[in-house]
């Protein structure tokens, strides 16, 4: 399944954005990530958690990137779907210009998954997420709880990755800390760590989806003008 957010019509596309969620959900978990970013138009689509079909989401990912899409493109993934956007890009499968990576299980658990609210617990502290994944009959509850592909953090070597990289990371995640993913994305020759207070590990659907909808814009905006990220903004008084 792709979801398909364009630009406005009277707006030029800024940029294609392509989405890969994490363990258990679905492409609808992102609507309101791609309708965000879409009206900033940015061109915007959503496929479904790679773990479920890695070699079909392999096949959809060059399918989108050799259509005719606004450049630069961009792969955005959460969870595993970083993971997996990370290991496309540094094993040279896919060519983009950037990467946005949430969440990145630097750890994977793997075992019995807790109830219901005790997950919710660990994915959001958003109520409206919250109510949407409850309500959502394609998610796969309990699925972070089981190991993506073994070798694809080997794979997934940020060393590798080429590309300049925007991370967000909740500073309240307990599957994968705010310390792995420092030491993680430290060894990103271009990357960049942004940490999100108060955020689980759902980091772009917690109750900061506006502050990392802005974070997101701001790489993209940053990446347009070239790989060396310019300056775009800064504090001129404390």
């Amino acid at each position: 399944m792709t979801l398909s957010f364009d630009n406005p019509p009277h707006l030029a596309a800024r940029a294609t954005v392509v989405v890969l969620p994490g363990r258990g959900e679905d492409a609808t978990v992102y609507e309101r990530l791609g309708a965000r970013l879409s009206f900033d138009a940015y061109r915007v689509r959503v496929l479904d958690d790679p773990t479920r079909d890695p070699a079909g989401a392999t096949a959809a990912v060059k399918s989108l990137l050799a259509e005719d899409l606004p450049t630069p493109h961009v792969l955005l993934g959460s969870d595993t779907g970083a993971l997996f956007a990370a290991l496309l890009v540094a094993e040279r499968v896919v060519t983009v210009a950037g990467l946005v990576l949430a969440g990145v299980p630097v750890t994977t658990s793997v075992g019995k998954a807790p109830d219901w609210e005790a997950e919710l617990n660990i994915r959001t502290t958003c109520p409206t997420h919250r109510s949407r994944l409850t309500d959502d009959i394609a998610f796969q509850r309990g699925a972070l709880w089981t190991a993506p592909p073994p070798d694809w953090p080997d794979r997934a070597n940020p060393a590798a990755i080429p590309v300049p990289v925007a991370g967000l990371h909740g500073t309240d995640d307990p599957l994968s800390t705010l310390d792995d993913a420092r030491d993680w994305f430290a060894r990103v020759p271009h990357g960049e760590l942004v940490s999100l207070t108060g955020t689980a590990h759902d980091a772009l659907n917690n109750q900061t989806h506006r502050t990392s909808a802005a974070v997101v814009v701001r790489f993209l905006e940053r990446l347009r003008l070239g790989a060396d990220l310019p300056v775009i903004d800064r504090v001129e008084v404390p």
